[in-house]
């Protein structure tokens, strides 16, 4: 929820000519989203419907396409807009960044292995593989262990 808000802020906070409708339009789109989520799960993720499923990605896409837009209009001001004073611009690059981070875990948080309500429910065991697998933890055949127990020793030539 904390990302959620932090993404809804800084879209708010970007120039008003990097924002494809009115400033509020989009972030009350996304507190709408927000809400029934929230009001769902308010304390933990335990439960989940289709309808929680299709309303957390959805609110991720929102987020995804607000911020591709301004990024798009973001690189048409700087490359055609002959902006005198390129210091707006520059602080919108850095809000669309880090919404984008933001958005990415978001996006990330909500498919990995089915999801966040999956992953507290489920047993380890029965939950697939992650989505991502990082090279530390690598080994030649697929794992389940927690990323706390240390990895098995390296063998052969780094490449």
């Amino acid at each position: 929820m904390v990302a959620t808000l932090a993404a809804i802020a800084l879209y708010l906070l970007l120039p008003q000519r990097l924002l494809i409708a009115p400033r509020y339009v989009l972030p009350a789109l996304e507190c709408l989203l927000l809400i029934p989520l929230v009001a769902i799960n308010p304390k933990r993720l335990t439960r989940q419907t289709k309808t929680f499923r299709v309303l957390s990605l959805t609110l991720v896409g929102v987020i995804v396409v607000s911020n591709l837009v301004a990024l798009v209009i973001l690189i048409h001001e700087l490359l055609y807009a002959g902006v005198k004073d390129g210091r707006p611009l520059l602080v919108a690059a850095l809000q669309i960044w880090l919404t984008n981070i933001i958005v990415f875990g978001l996006a990330y948080w909500e498919l990995d292995r089915g999801g966040p309500v999956s992953r507290t429910q489920a047993p380890r065991s029965s939950l697939p593989l992650a989505d991502f697998r990082f090279s530390r933890t690598r080994t030649t055949t697929p794992s389940r262990k927690s990323p706390t127990e240390p990895a098995p020793p390296r063998t052969g030539s780094p490449h």
